[in-house]
């Protein structure tokens, strides 16, 4: 089993590269090392092969040469004996190293104790405690870190450290009364590779290390994996390898130093193969090979990874990736606010995650976009708000086909027109660059599509209003509310995001044909709750209840002998009807309309014509207001063609004193009145229901002013019918006869003392009920022997 993270780290791969670069563009000079470039043997012979120069001190340097430093580092004092030696600085500084320079650089400028923990022989410490002046303290367990003095500690660590050994040595440094800043500084690659080489171990019967005897960071690899597998062994190279107690062994980890190049791995791992695997394993060497490849293949494409910024220029960033090749980022791929460039966003030892684009760009780097792992984050909200259905806000971009193009996050979804409102929508223009709150409805990230829905979002709302509006309201509530719409039964009005439905006969006290005669679309009015119907939610409103019924409050408004302004509503063979406000309406019977005689009411007055009139009687109990226009006029100048009908009028009197102008059938007919007849009127107004029921018989006789040609002209009832009537005999139509229209009255169905009650009743009353029966049928037997 090979631990992940084998193998050279970043640094170390960075410093190899920076140094053949230079030994191929040296052009005849001469280029040097200060000590090993790193910890391996074999890799600094090969590189003394190819031309390089290791040298002890600056001293053995020849001026106009190229100094490579190595990935430890240097002192600061180090760079100043170089340049002043003529010598071109390369700088392969680990970036992890070269930013402990800097933190140590400036807590020594202010005054702190600086404590560096690790190995103080190491080059890495060495340097390290250069940048502070050579002052630092350098301790390496916990013993070390108690001898620690000052009241104000910066602290870092050596890159290799134990995490273990830091958190420990750290504990010790903050004590009482101290201000203790420590860092942990420990590079993260080595943290990984630490941690799988114990998980490595914990599995393994045998445990092998693989790097050089003094590469620091191998070290510590061995020292983790004898604390987990005692079967541990520490080697450089296949040479080195205990075959005899492999062969005992089933299950074998490999870890490797940071030092270590990969062919050295696979060596040991292929030679370890052929000579300690049995011939009952059903593993062979080609297996073992295959999951080397594996550990050290490099990324495919579309997948994401993750390095350190090992350069910056304004074009691209150069990543390292801990395998063979580098990644490039250019700037294209990097999502930049206006006029902001590459390096003021990144520096050098910054952490970075991209995707990577190809896996190689013709230059031998993989080419990696930043962009595309950002859009892929956006892609995991997007994801999880389909899946706890969550909402979005997304921007309007464009009208398309169907519906709208919206963008979340520099990704692209689609809008349908069908779910962009809660309303038809016909064309999206009202929507482009605005910012919707949308629910994502259908994810297919593998083609980049993604459907979005207002309509499910204000529907939610919509939902919660009503139910917040069911709550707060109540049956006789008085809201505000907003007319909407309008239908022929009436006008749906909001009431705050619910619609309630105000009836027609709900508007107005008076008589409507549409509701628009009262109200506007998009007018504010008060509206009263009648009923509520919760499970079909349904709300029904009044609006009329705003205000006093009319017959309620007539005695403030209206008195006998009182001329008003109406408008004729309704015009009957009897009279008109004059409408003096909504829902208060007095009848003028064709007696009162003028001193003259009046056959068609039609030539006299027409619907909608304002009048005036007198207000003759009112009987709030009946609901009934009799009115005069005749007693507005000037009798003198509308009295043509009166003498002429004097005789007449005359004639009606006398016959009605004597008891002979009213047939005793027809005084019969009316007291017989058939019950249906009184049933029908029941859907008539009010005012003309009770005109018709209550008008008594004496009544009738003392129609005065009615012609006696207008009797006749009456065709309804013809005398043989009433004489028929089998309630009513000849013999007693005959003795009704002679009597007086008094007594006449006290044979019909009403009681007398309700027939006498109703005495004061006039004649023009009498008239309507009769015209209002249903289909407004033409007057009755009863009727008739009035007139």
């Amino acid at each position: 089993m090979l631990a992940e993270h084998a193998g050279y780290c970043f640094g170390v791969k960075r410093t190899l590269k920076m140094t053949e670069k230079a030994l191929r563009n040296a052009g005849g000079r001469n280029v040097y090392a200060c000590g090993p470039l790193i910890h391996n043997e074999a890799v600094m012979r090969e590189l003394a092969l190819k031309g390089l120069h290791f040298t002890e001190n600056l001293d053995e340097t020849e001026s106009g040469g190229v100094l490579i430093i190595r990935s430890h580092g240097e002192t600061e004092s180090f760079y100043g004996a170089a340049a002043a030696r003529g010598l071109e600085i390369i700088d392969a500084t680990c970036p992890f190293v070269k930013r402990i320079h800097c933190l140590v650089r400036d807590a020594h400028a202010l005054g702190k104790t600086v404590v560096i923990i690790g190995d103080a022989l190491h080059p890495e410490v060495v340097g390290i405690n250069g940048w502070c002046g050579g002052e630092a303290v350098i301790v390496k367990n916990t013993e070390e870190a108690l001898r620690v003095e000052g009241s104000s500690v910066f602290a870092v660590a050596q890159t290799t450290t134990a995490q273990s050994d830091f958190e420990t040595i750290a504990a010790r440094l903050s004590s009482p009364g101290r201000i203790a800043d420590v860092r942990n500084t420990i590079c993260d690659a080595t943290r990984k590779r630490q941690d799988a080489c114990r998980e490595i171990a914990e599995k393994a019967d045998a445990m092998l290390v693989i790097g050089g005897k003094n590469s620091a960071n191998t070290q510590k690899l061995f020292e983790i994996a004898k604390a987990s597998c005692i079967n541990s062994h520490f080697i450089e190279n296949i040479n080195d390898l205990p075959l005899k107690e492999l062969r005992k062994c089933n299950t074998i980890g490999v870890a490797a130093g940071a030092s270590t190049p990969d062919r050295m791995i696979k060596e040991v791992i292929a030679n370890m193969t052929v000579n300690t695997v049995n011939t009952e394993s059903t593993e062979t060497m080609d297996d073992f090979m295959e999951e080397i490849e594996k550990s050290l293949r490099l990324p495919r494409n579309g997948e994401i990874v993750t390095g350190i910024v090992i350069q910056v220029s304004n074009r691209d960033i150069i990543v390292n990736l801990g395998c063979k090749k580098d990644g490039v980022i250019p700037k294209d791929e990097i999502a930049l606010e206006p006029e902001q460039t590459l390096p003021d966003l990144f520096k050098e030892g910054d952490e970075v995650q991209a995707k990577v684009l190809k896996t190689d760009d013709g230059d031998g780097n993989i080419l990696l976009s930043k962009k595309k792992v950002v859009i892929n984050e956006h892609w995991e909200d997007i994801n999880r708000a389909l899946e706890d259905k969550s909402t979005l806000d997304v921007k309007v971009v464009k009208e398309v086909n169907g519906g709208v193009i919206a963008v979340f996050k520099e990704i692209y979804g689609f809008i349908p027109l069908s779910q962009l409102s809660d309303r038809f929508v016909e064309k999206a223009d009202e929507f482009i660059g605005k910012v919707l709150t949308v629910r994502v409805t259908r994810v297919d990230q593998r083609r980049n599509k993604v459907v979005f829905s207002r309509k499910a979002v204000l529907a939610e709302v919509r939902q919660k209003r009503l139910q917040e509006i069911w709550e707060s309201i109540s049956v006789g509530d008085v809201i505000e509310g907003t007319v909407m719409r309008f239908t022929d039964y009436g006008a749906f009005v909001d009431i705050g995001g619910v619609d309630g439905l105000l009836h027609i006969s709900e508007i107005s006290w008076g008589k409507l044909k549409h509701p628009q005669e009262v109200l506007k679309i998009g007018e504010q009015i008060p509206v009263k709750i009648l009923s509520i119907v919760r499970e079909k939610e349904k709300i029904s409103l009044g609006y009329k209840q705003n205000r006093p019924e009319p017959w309620s409050i007539i005695d403030e408004k209206y008195c006998v002998g009182q001329v008003i302004q109406g408008r004729a509503v309704q015009i009957k063979d009897y009279g008109v009807f004059v409408e003096l406000e909504p829902g208060l309406d007095g009848l003028v019977h064709i007696s009162e309309i003028a001193f003259k005689r009046v056959n068609n009411i039609s030539d006299e007055l027409s619907v909608g014509q304002q009048v005036s009139a007198k207000i003759l009687e009112i009987d709030k109990n009946r609901k009934r207001i009799s009115l005069s226009i005749k007693e507005t006029l000037d009798k003198e100048a509308d009295t043509d063609g009166q003498d002429a009908l004097g005789d007449e009028f005359d004639t009606v009197f006398d016959m009605d004193e004597t008891g002979g102008g009213v047939p005793a059938e027809e005084v019969t007919a009316e007291s017989e009145a058939p019950a249906e007849e009184v049933a029908a009127e029941s859907e008539a107004p009010a005012e003309e229901v009770a005109a018709e029921s209550e008008a008594p018989a004496e009544e009738a006789a003392a129609e005065s002013e009615a012609p006696a040609e207008e009797v006749a002209a009456e065709p309804e009832t013809p005398a043989e019918e009433v004489a028929a009537e089998p309630e009513a005999p000849a013999e007693e139509a005959a003795a009704e006869s002679e009597a007086p229209a008094e007594e006449a009255a006290a044979e019909s169905e009403t009681p007398a003392e309700e027939a006498a009650a109703e005495s004061e009743v006039t004649a023009e009353e009498v008239a309507p009920a009769q015209d209002t029966v249903e289909n407004e049928e033409k007057p009755s037997a009863e009727e008739s022997t009035i007139e």
